[in-house]
């Protein structure tokens, strides 16, 4: 299946803790349907102090659902993605503006 949220996309979160956070997507894993957004569903890490960095406690997003996020259109607001020809290639749009994304 093709993927309706990609690495960049400016999402919303639509259940959880964080519920109607937005942010941008750091990373997404389609094996395991999960994506990094940043300042979403942080945690506190403890890591040794090393040469390049301090150590201590650090917050570091982890990954959140999926299903959980939804893609925000040009006005702001959460939207669907559907999937429509132009030409010869496959293009994500908005379903709310119709907007090519």
């Amino acid at each position: 299946m093709a993927a309706k949220l990609k690495k960049g996309d400016k999402v919303v979160v639509l259940a959880g803790k964080d519920k109607g956070k937005q942010g941008e997507i750091t990373s997404v894993s389609p094996k395991t349907g999960k994506a990094v957004v940043d300042g979403v569903n942080m945690a506190i890490r403890h890591t040794r102090q090393s040469q390049q960095s301090q150590g201590g406690r650090l917050p570091k997003a982890m990954p959140i659902d999926l299903s959980n996020l939804a893609l925000l259109d040009k006005n702001g607001k959460a939207t669907r993605v559907g999937f429509k020809m132009e030409g010869d290639k496959k293009v994500r749009y908005a379903k709310t503006t119709g907007e090519v994304i």
